[in-house]
């Protein structure tokens, strides 16, 4: 556990990437496969069990420790991190606490992080009630001061630190020699901490390591575009395509097995059984990167995204949903043909084989799997005509991809940019606000927003929540005139007078029977707060209404 503690320190302490980089690298060249293991899983984020709530570590402290609702809740309330709260309040009620022993293995010396997340925090977190509160008591004399912050977020499953997946790909790249794409690969489809796992991921390549995995390849992604650069470059090597508004997602097919992952890394093939029926009808040894949508056969353009949301997460999918949301796969790229990565291959290149397969397969629902369509334009100036065609078509904008690029992994600026459609607007008024988590956990960043009702005497009705939009400094006076202007507090979140207006941005909006206000949005955040307007010139729900229609 010092290790990671070391670690953890340097990564909080150092900002410039190089410097995390190293860090990482040391950190896994030093310790054992095992450590390093669990070090990878905790660092990379991803969601996993709680051990014990921090509500539950709270009331422990609480009750064990005599302190009083209000200092518990004002200190939580001002850091907004349960682990954090514990570690800063434990120091004042240590030397009054005894436990006694809980039989549980003794954590003396510098055991590791593996043993701490495989033995020991699950036998804490067995316990019940009584036994459980004594051995964390026990746990929190055991452990030094300098780890109980950590220890105390292991307990929780809320572990964040700020290192993004590609930098400790590159990390651990560097560490073992590896090619940072290869690891990114690797890493793909989660990671299980064992030893084992670890040994395999730092293992050298194998020529053919990828054929028998129902892995899916590191997605390639866009950046927003910026115009002045692309001007720079001959129209006539770009080719455009609609950027549309579905879920990316790699179409696998290897061996006897056929995969359908989401850009988010999670194997959907249960929610969408027709598209891995047709899989079935590719080769062997195919990678497809596409989008899913929900598409009628025989329709021109696509169904809304809030119809495909019908389908995510499905373990069954009945008749009628197959009816009412169909599914297509809209294809991209192809990653892999015939059991060969062709990543690195030009686009047109790997577009042209993608026409060949496509146009091969026999299937009675071949229209399920189509090849999207591409074009070029012959001058600069039309760019800007061709995006604002988008919503006939119900795409969210354009894509612009290199015709000679190739396939990469994350997001590299240059090849391939989005372009997108101005965000939909409305004016509406503040009404709830909580704090935020991290270093604005004692800020009140989450804002929920309503516009008026179409009656003769309107109210107002939540549609939107938003946390991102404002600069540093909004935010500080933002969060002043919410603590003076407080009506109400629910737990965390607190009612404010309607009196402020903001301009709220997003991607789509459609009809929902889940929200009191009958619509939902896609992608709300801040445009701009508009001191300009009084709350009554806010928008009415009629606006929103009117925006669905056009976008129909």
């Amino acid at each position: 556990m010092r290790a990671f503690q070391i670690l953890f320190n340097q990564l909080d302490q150092v900002t410039g990437t190089k410097a995390k980089v190293q860090a990482l690298v040391d950190h896994f060249q030093a310790v054992a496969p095992a450590e390093a293991a669990w070090a990878l899983t905790l660092l990379l984020g991803k969601r996993r069990r709680r051990l014990i709530t921090g509500r539950r570590l709270r009331d422990i402290l609480r009750d064990q420790g005599g302190l009083p609702d209000w200092l518990i809740d004002d200190c939580y309330g001002q850091v907004g991190d349960s682990a954090e709260t514990i570690s800063l309040l434990w120091p004042a009620v240590q030397e009054r606490l005894e436990a006694s022993d809980p039989g549980l293995p003794s954590s003396e010396g510098d055991m590791a992080l593996s043993w701490w997340m495989e033995t020991l925090l699950p036998a804490i977190s067995a316990r019940s009630d009584e036994e459980q509160s004594n051995a964390v008591i026990w746990l929190w004399h055991s452990t030094p001061l300098d780890q109980h912050f950590i220890v105390n977020k292991l307990l929780t499953g809320g572990f964040r630190v700020g290192v993004s997946t590609g930098l400790i790909s590159r990390a651990i790249a560097e560490a073992f020699d590896l090619e940072e794409s290869l690891v990114m690969q690797r890493l793909m489809g989660g990671f299980e901490p064992s030893a084992e796992r670890f040994i395999q991921l730092t293992a050298s390549a194998t020529p053919d390591e990828h054929c028998s995995s129902g892995k899916p390849y590191p997605f390639y992604l866009a950046s927003p575009l910026e115009p002045e650069r692309l001007r720079k470059t001959s129209v006539k090597d770009w080719q455009l395509e609609w950027k549309w508004d579905g879920i990316r997602g790699q179409l696998i097919h290897r061996g006897s097995g056929v995969y359908l992952w989401s850009r988010g890394e999670e194997l959907v093939n249960d929610s969408f059984p027709e598209l891995l029926d047709i899989a079935q009808a590719l080769p062997s040894g195919s990678v497809l990167d596409g989008e899913l949508i929900c598409w009628h056969q025989g329709e021109a353009t696509p169904l809304g995204f809030d119809q495909l949301q019908r389908r995510l997460g499905r373990k069954t999918v009945g008749a009628t949903l197959k009816r009412e949301c169909p599914m297509r796969f809209i294809a991209y790229d192809l990653l892999e043909h015939e059991s060969i990565d062709i990543r690195q291959k030009g686009l047109r290149q790997r577009q042209h084989q993608l026409a060949e397969l496509l146009g091969k397969i026999e299937h009675p629902e071949s229209w399920r799997l189509q090849q999207s369509k591409s074009w070029t334009l012959d001058t600069w100036e039309e760019l800007d005509q061709q995006r604002n065609q988008a919503r006939q078509h119900n795409a969210e904008g354009l894509m612009l991809k290199h015709v000679e690029s190739p396939y990469l992994s994350g997001r590299k600026r240059g090849n391939w940019w989005k372009h997108k459609l101005d965000p939909m607007t409305l004016d509406a008024v503040l009404l709830y606000a909580q704090a935020g988590s991290g270093r604005r956990a004692n800020l009140f960043t989450d804002y929920t927003f309503g516009l008026w009702t179409n009656a003769e005497e309107p109210q107002l009705v939540t549609f939107a929540k938003a946390y991102s939009g404002l600069n540093d400094a909004e935010i500080l006076e933002l969060d002043r005139w919410i603590r003076r202007n407080t009506l109400q507090r629910f737990g965390p979140a607190r009612s404010v007078k309607a009196e402020l207006v903001f301009e709220i941005g997003f991607e789509g909006i459609h009809p929902s029977k889940r929200h009191k206000s009958g619509i939902a949005v896609r992608f709300p955040r801040i445009l701009r707060w508009r001191h300009d307007k009084l709350a009554e010139e806010a928008d009415r729900l009629d606006t929103a209404k009117g925006l669905m229609s056009e976008r129909s």
